[in-house]
């Protein structure tokens, strides 16, 4: 059934690359927490499927990254560099968070995705969660308060 634009407003899209499947863990944890506000439209994907138009029809953005070499993962590089040109000028404004699964500190990762959301025009709605090493229930608790805490908002318009 496709969306109608009112539903559209209220779609939350989690992103996510994962090989070692502790994103991917941390990415299913923001899901779980977000599928508790049944009034918001909750996708996840790999970043490696989204398209344009799901990033143009979603209102919020869950990036959920690897950090690799101090960097985000080339999956969600690619992702942002297939899509740049056609969503740029749709994206302003659309409420973004941001979750790394990381062996350093996760800085490099969390600096390379906010320079590139800056030239979306993305606004930051909610502070990263870094899960730094083996996934803990500590980290995924975050990130399910995160999703829940997203949902929320968008179901009340403040995001």
């Amino acid at each position: 059934m496709p969306e109608t634009p009112a539903s559209m407003d209220r779609t939350l899209l989690i992103v996510y690359h994962s090989q070692s499947g502790n994103t991917e863990q941390l990415s299913q944890a923001v899901e779980q927490g977000a599928l508790g506000e049944k009034s918001v439209t909750v996708r996840r994907l790999p970043a490696c499927a989204v398209t344009a138009e799901e990033l143009c029809n979603c209102r919020a953005l869950v990036i959920c990254s690897p950090e690799y070499f101090g960097y985000m993962a080339g999956a969600v590089k690619d992702m942002f560099d297939r899509t740049y040109e056609q969503v740029r000028p749709k994206m302003l404004g659309k409420s973004y968070t941001i979750v790394v699964s990381a062996g350093n500190d996760g800085s490099g990762a969390l600096a390379s995705i906010e320079r590139i959301v800056a030239g979306f025009k993305l606004k930051k709605v909610q502070e990263p969660v870094v899960s730094r090493g083996a996934v803990l229930e500590e980290a995924l608790a975050k990130c399910r308060e995160l999703g829940q805490t997203l949902a929320a908002g968008m179901a009340f318009g403040i995001y």
